[in-house]
This record gives structure tokens, C-alpha cells and sequence, in this order.
């Protein structure tokens, strides 16, 4: 999945597949690439201006402090590991150690070239950097004495200590990974790699290659675990209990799984709209990830499925069958889908929780729509085999047929108004019918083609896209009265527009415009750029899938500026 422009960050996931994570909170405004560093509800990561600290809670994602020292842009942070000191390294050749309570600046160490990263020892005496001029130093924080311990014949882009032994560290660089001690020594032989970490008891080291993952012992640097990725990987972080390990490969976080022999695929965190730089566990249930979009985003990673059901209502198991038909109420927050066995859900577009499950006959069906009127939820389909249009009110539960003229190809269909009324798109003529009197209440002969409708949803007004000719649109917002015929203009519509979506899905992306400024908000590639099923209302968009998996997403902060 992929997020194109300037407002991807205000455009929420409300829900998405079992397997997608829940961004809880979006940051905006930070350094672009923003290092992380984590300590008890604390997140240290860099301002716009590159040269300041932030400091964000990380329950709320609100700035607390702000550090303010260096000269130039500051390139990697860490916290000791008890939470006292807080670490930083920068371009203008100075590493700062900092008071975490008051904010102060207790000591400068001064390079002679910029630092690329720094991080501390486990027991708090000692800072190893890396710099720009291939060298690796360490620091005695007591005394402030410095000794090279290595100069490397290539950029070294990472240092880090083992988390569990003081006198080990690891470096990585020109996609090169090397175990040492504080004395310089190498410990083993070097292996491909970039981007390590160290497991929370030091006893395994991750690194990336390209698109592939390797988690190593960290004594015999012997392979563990090793898996592919279907992109590049820009950084990994275990979790604290050592049982997941988190990758960013490109704008995307997957999740995996790493008890058993096999590694698993429990979760894809999907919002980031450019690389991803560095990821940080604050739980073994939440994650934090910065990105070159120039945000944060805090990540709920133990989501499941959950999927309630209303009174009166039978408990059905989650399915795999494909998505049918979705549809939008959002004025009653409500959104709903249709599968392929006929089993409707009912959606709240503010949670994303299910909150019911209905079993229909609606099945072997070409088009269908939804709606919930005075609390009785209709669904009306077109019957792949045999005649007619099928209505089934979930309230009674009973299954009525209307029917159409014989020969007749129905190319849409869409319940509109009051929910008492449908319409259909048939060859060479558009029909709005009764639901309760199962009569024809209007139509409008045309030539040519028929067209399908559009995938907006604007509640009493219907639009449909021809193939050869422009869309037309029919408003039936007065109940009795003959329809009013409007332009489809930008005055018609929301501001927002899904354009071309149908050879969009051919060509493996799927794209919401501004009409106004013809600017593109919102990209959707990969698998879920493929939708079975899709509506919009111009704030939320909900979209069903193949694989019986919902996308619902919130607009409504892009909207708001």
C-alpha cells in the first residue's frame, strides 16, 4: 500500500484487513528521517529544523520539550538504559549527553568530523560514535577521554552496543556487518548486511541485505532465522520479549513472527507515504516508526478481529469470501459489505469494529447495494441466474423477487434516497424502481451503451459513467416528484473524486484527486490497489477485496483545512 502527497499523513485507516496494524496517533512536522529513541512514554526524535530534539508523549503524540544545542543537523539519539541521560550526535562534530529531567546539556564531546551515530553502553560509562571520516571512537563519559578504536576503509553507518555486554558492539556499513570489542577487535568475520539490531538479550543480531532479513547468534554469527521481504529493507527492531521482529521495507512495517522454525507474517502497518528510517518498540504491543514523509506515526500492533453482533442477530465466523458490494451511511456512521456467501456486515466507520453479521440469500449476484432505513437494513441484488431483482429485509428476514422485463442487462445497481427506492442502469435506458410495490416509478430512455454507476455516493443523487459518452445524473432528493436532471461539474460533487477507476485497476493503482486543483491525494498500490468493490462519499472511502478483506479510510482531515 502506498500513500501518495503532501496530505497522506492526515488520512487515517479506520480499518483494514485482520493482518493491517492500527495508526493511533500521526506526528507531522518532523525531521525528515527522523532518528528514534524510546524511554518510559518518552519518544526523542528531531525537529523540522534538523538541529532540535522533540520530546513526544507517546501515549498522545504531543511535544513536552524541546532540547536545543546543536549547531547543525543532529543524526542519531539514544537513551541510556536507565532513562537518565539522553544521547545525541550531530553533523556540527559534537555528541551532547543531556539531562533527561531537566533538559540540559551535561557534557559536549567534540570530534573532528561529523557524527553519523552514536549509541551507549548498557551500564551508562561509555559513548561509542562513528564518523563521517570511517572512524569508530569511544568515550569514558566520567572522564571524557576518547580513543579511536578502528579506522574502516568505508563509511560506517551504524554503531550499537550489545544491549547485555558493555565490551561488544556492532557496526555495519557499505552493506557490511562486524561484531567488535571496545578494544577494537574484530569478533568473527564479517557478514553482508545493514541496518542491525541486537535482540533485547543480546544473544542474536538482525540485519538487512536488500530484501532479505537475517537474524544471526550473536556468538557463532551462525544464521537463525532468515526470510524475504518483497522490497527493501531500511531498518528492523525486535520486540522486548524477543518473540517479534519489525522491518521496514520501503514505506511499509511488516511484523514477523520469530518462535518457531518458520518465521510468520502476523501484521502489515500501512500509513507512511515515503521510506521509512527507523522503528523503536515501546511494548511488546506498540511500535513506534519515523519516516522521510516527515512524520511519526504510533502504531497499536495486537488488533484482532473483532466482530460483535447486534441483538437479535446470529453470530457468523469470519469468511474469505470475496467482497461484492460495499456501502456507505455516513451520516448514521455506518458502512456495510456484502460477500460472495451472502453474509452482510455492518461496519462503525469511527472505530472500524464489526458491528453485526447477517446471513442473506443473496448469492450468485452481479451488482448489489446496502442501506439501513428506520433501522431495517435492505440489501437488493441483481440474480446472476434467473430473473429478477432480489430484496431481503434483515428485520423479517424474508426474501421477496421483483422482476424485470425478459432479455434485459442490468449494468448497475444503487439504492437511493430514503432507502424505499433503487435504480438500475440497463442497456438502453436508466429505471428507478419501488422496493415495496416492486413497480417501475421512473425511466429514461437513451442510446447507446449502458453505463455503470459511479462509485460516489451521494445519497438522493444517482450518476452513472458510460463508456463512449459523458456521465449523466439523475436528482431524486424529493420523494413523488419527477426527478431533476444535473450536470456532473464540480459543484455537483465533493471535492475529493475517485477518476477512472476502473482502468485505474488495470494498471495497478487506484487514486483520489482534488477536482479543484486536479492535485492527487491519495495512491493505492501492490495488492490492495484491486479492489472487488469500492464507494465514496468524498470524507470516507470503503473498499472490499478478494480475499473478503475491508479497507475503510477517513478523508475528513484533509478536508478540514
Amino acid at each position: 500500500m502506498y500513500y501518495s502527497s503532501e496530505f497522506s499523513h492526515r488520512i487515517k485507516v479506520v480499518v483494514g484487513p485482520a493482518q493491517w496494524g492500527t495508526c493511533i496517533c500521526t506526528v507531522i512536522g518532523v525531521g525528515c528521517g527522523s532518528p528514534l529513541a524510546y524511554w518510559n512514554n518518552n519518544i526523542a526524535a528531531i525537529s523540522s529544523n534538523q538541529d532540535d530534539i522533540i520530546i513526544l508523549d507517546a501515549l498522545m503524540g504531543r511535544q513536552i520539550a524541546t532540547l536545543s544545542g546543536h549547531a547543525e543537523a543532529i543524526k542519531s539519539l539514544t537513551y541510556s538504559s536507565d532513562g537518565t541521560f539522553l544521547v545525541s550526535g550531530s553533523d556540527d562534530k559534537t555528541i551532547k549527553l543531556w539531562d533527561v529531567q531537566t533538559g540540559g546539556v551535561i557534557k559536549t564531546f567534540s570530534h573532528i568530523d561529523g557524527v553519523k551515530s552514536v549509541s551507549i553502553s548498557p551500564d551508562n560509562t561509555m559513548i561509542i560514535s562513528a564518523l563521517y571520516d570511517y572512524s569508530v571512537c569511544l568515550w569514558n563519559i566520567k572522564t571524557e577521554s576518547c580513543y579511536i578504536i578502528e579506522r574502516c576503509s568505508d563509511m560506517i553507518e551504524t554503531v550499537t552496543f550489545s544491549p547485555t555486554n558493555f565490551q561488544f558492539l556492532s557496526s555495519s556499513g557499505s552493506d557490511i556487518v562486524q561484531q567488535w570489542d571496545i578494544n577494537g577487535h574484530k569478533i568473527g568475520s564479517q557478514v553482508p548486511g545493514r541496518h542491525v539490531a541486537f535482540s533485547p538479550d543480546g544473544t542474536q543480531l538482525a540485519s538487512a541485505d536488500g530484501n532479505t532479513v537475517t537474524i544471526r547468534n550473536t556468538s557463532s554469527m551462525m544464521t537463525v532465522v532468515e526470510f524475504n521481504l518483497d522490497r527493501r529493507v531500511f531498518c528492523c527492531c525486535f520486540s522486548p520479549d524477543g518473540r517479534v521482529i519489525a522491518t521496514a521495507a520501503e514505506h511499509v512495517i511488516y511484523l514477523w513472527d520469530i518462535t518457531g522454525p518458520d518465521p510468520c507474517l502476523i501484521q502489515t502497518l500501512l500509513g507512511h507515504n515515503n521510506w521509512i528510517n527507523s522503528l523503536i518498540f515501546s511494548s511488546p504491543y506498540n511500535l513506534i516508526s519515523a519516516s522521510s514523509d516527515q512524520s511519526i506515526k504510533l502504531w497499536q500492533i495486537n488488533a484482532s478481529s473483532v466482530d460483535p453482533v447486534l441483538p437479535n442477530s446470529k453470530s457468523l465466523p469470519l469468511t474469505t469470501a470475496q467482497i461484492k458490494c460495499v456501502s456507505l451511511q455516513a451520516r448514521d456512521g455506518l458502512a456495510f459489505s456484502i460477500d460472495s456467501a451472502g453474509v452482510v456486515k455492518t461496519w462503525d466507520i469511527l472505530t472500524g469494529c464489526c458491528k453485526g453479521s447477517y446471513k442473506t440469500e443473496a448469492k450468485e449476484f452481479w451488482y448489489a447495494d446496502i442501506q439501513l432505513t428506520s433501522d431495517r437494513l435492505i440489501i437488493v441484488w441483481v440474480k446472476r441466474y434467473g430473473k429478477g431483482i432480489g430484496v431481503w429485509d434483515a428485520e423479517k428476514g424474508e426474501l421477496r423477487t421483483i422482476d424485470v422485463p425478459s432479455g434485459t442487462n442490468i449494468h448497475g445497481l444503487r439504492m437511493i434516497g430514503d432507502g424505499s427506492r433503487f435504480a438500475v442502469g440497463q442497456d438502453k435506458s436508466f429505471q428507478v424502481w419501488d422496493i415495496w410495490t416492486g413497480k417501475s416509478v421512473y425511466e429514461e430512455k437513451f442510446m447507446g451503451i449502458g453505463g455503470e454507476f459511479d462509485t460516489l455516493r451521494m445519497d438522493a443523487k444517482v450518476l452513472i459513467c458510460f463508456s463512449n459518452q459523458p456521465p449523466r445524473g439523475w436528482d431524486f432528493g424529493t420523494p413523488g416528484s419527477t426527478p431533476t436532471v444535473f450536470i456532473e461539474k464540480s459543484s455537483d460533487r465533493p471535492r475529493l473524486d475517485i477518476t477512472d477507476i476502473y482502468w485505474r485497476f488495470w494498471n495497478n493503482a487506484f487514486r483520489i484527486e482534488d477536482r479543484l486543483t486536479g492535485r492527487e491525494v491519495f495512491q493505492l498500490c501492490g495488492r490492495y490497489a484491486k479492489p472487488s468493490a469500492v464507494q465514496w462519499d468524498g470524507c470516507y472511502l470503503i473498499a472490499g477485496y478478494h480475499s473478503g478483506e475491508i479497507l475503510i479510510l477517513d478523508f475528513n482531515d484533509v478536508l478540514a483545512e
